[in-house]
């Protein structure tokens, strides 16, 4: 079972992992545009990236964990009992358990499973040229190890499976109709993948996608149980 850390502690490895986010999410919109890969300069942009995407979440999360932190630093331990303090930790239980760490271990897992299949698939050589190294493993590989930290400093409050699975089913949802409009509008598939497929193969690829998300959150309800214990975080110690 894991220590609970002080606020401190807690600020010191939040600021280090939001300075490293902001960081790539700085070097990754700096990246330019070309003729074989017209990124950004297509319809959407980057924003119609589920890795963008999650970037962009990850670093709004531990962004939101810095200032709780600094929070309860700052005010007595009188305040603390008030409804804001209150209200941003469950904000933040509630973005990482049913969206940072399910999505960003999906964003991981995919990736990496097609691109050991075929990388051509979702990450065509050519952008090696593109795409540092150290870039590319930022977007697809440190995000699960980083989550991992966040899970072990912190507990967080899982609340009811349902509505948690629910909320991610609708992200889900709301991200393929996304990639079903750029295509509609612009004619371009987000991942080359998706230009391989048959209409019937399309269904399964966006369904077996959507029902993997599941089982992730509960992997996370898993592991954050096993950190902390059943208890929960009403009999953990108060910081």
């Amino acid at each position: 079972m894991a220590a609970t850390m002080s606020w401190g502690s807690c600020l010191c490895v939040h600021v280090v992992i939001f300075a490293w986010y902001v960081f790539t999410l700085s070097a990754n919109c700096s990246l330019k545009s070309t003729e074989r890969h017209p990124g950004a300069k297509t319809y959407g942009g980057r924003w119609k990236y589920l890795t963008f995407l999650n970037l962009v979440m990850q670093t709004v999360f531990f962004g939101l964990c810095v200032l709780i932190d600094i929070v309860h630093l700052l005010l007595p331990a009188k305040a603390l009992r008030g409804r804001i303090p209150s209200l941003l930790v469950k904000l933040r239980d509630t973005i990482f358990t049913v969206l940072a760490f399910p999505v960003g271990t999906f964003v991981f897992s995919s990736f990496w499973s097609l691109y050991a299949y075929d990388r051509e698939l979702v990450y065509p050589k050519f952008l090696d040229d593109i795409i540092p190294v150290w870039l590319n493993h930022a977007l697809h590989t440190i995000i699960v190890p980083l989550l991992f930290v966040q899970m072990y400093i912190q507990n967080h409050k899982y609340g009811s499976r349902v509505r948690g699975i629910l909320g991610l089913a609708l992200f889900s949802a709301l991200y393929l109709s996304w990639v079903l409009w750029v295509h509609h509008v612009a004619g371009i598939w987000v991942y080359p993948i998706m230009a391989k497929l048959s209409p019937m193969g399309l269904v399964l690829f966006f369904g077996a996608a959507a029902l993997s998300m599941a089982p992730l959150y509960l992997l996370g309800e898993k592991f954050n149980r096993k950190i902390w214990g059943s208890a929960g975080p009403q009999k953990k110690k108060k910081k």
